[in-house]
């Protein structure tokens, strides 16, 4: 590459970051709803047919603004769960569950683009779906080793649910048991049920201790997985 051409690049790159750095800002004044390219565009000082070069229209700078954010929350989840990684499958659990928490605490807005209610008129495409299975994908991998060391014991399923089970498990982790992989996608919907009651306010009021009662909340999905200490 040229002296000229990585200039460029480096310039675009600046410049990117720039109007991702504004949007976010944007999100956090006025809600995804809102977010108007336009409205970056002045706020940097920029022409609005200048922003287009970056980004062809509001879905895929929100586009890129929900990847950033799914992977700033996966890379959380992932640096705690290392640092944990030779504890049992109990205490990985909670860690990533405390990450989890603690990254929508100190990024609510972002939070609220992924977990919050849907931005009219934008449907996410494939394109965000592996940032976003990135803490899913660890917590199934905790379940993994488990169930490889023959401490899973994930609860028996009731017989109307065996078939879903099973079409669960063939597409996310065919190598676990079905019961153990229903229990695990409700354990998911739970973790972030719990932390969106946090985020959103829900819990004022009725919860204030929240840090241990969060805690004993994960330690309670995870042994509803069948994780054990």
């Amino acid at each position: 590459m040229s002296t000229a051409q990585g200039a460029r690049a480096r310039a675009r790159t600046e410049i990117t970051r720039a109007i991702k750095d504004e949007a976010r800002r944007q999100l956090a004044a006025e809600g995804a709803a809102k977010l108007s390219l336009r409205a970056v565009a002045r706020a940097l000082g920029m022409v609005s047919s200048a922003i287009y070069r970056y980004f062809p229209s509001r879905d895929e700078l929100l586009t890129a603004l929900i990847i950033d954010a799914y992977d700033s929350l996966g890379a959380a989840a992932e640096k705690a769960e290392q640092q944990v990684r030779d504890a049992g499958p109990l205490r990985r659990w909670t860690t990533v569950c405390e990450a989890v928490r603690a990254w929508a605490l100190a990024h609510p807005h972002e939070y609220a683009l992924l977990y919050g209610t849907p931005v009219p008129g934008y449907t996410a495409p494939q394109a965000t779906v592996p940032a976003a299975s990135r803490v899913g994908l660890l917590l199934v991998a905790i379940a993994r080793d488990a169930h490889r060391d023959g401490t899973l014991s994930a609860p028996a399923l009731p017989a109307d649910l065996h078939s879903e089970a099973t079409r669960m498990a063939a597409d996310l982790a065919p190598d676990l048991p079905p019961e153990a992989v229903a229990a695990l996608v409700a354990a998911w919907a739970q973790l972030f049920g719990l932390i969106g009651f946090e985020v959103f306010g829900q819990f004022h009021r009725v919860v204030e201790d929240r840090e241990p009662f969060f805690r004993q909340a994960a330690v309670r999905l995870a042994q509803g997985v069948g994780l054990t200490s």
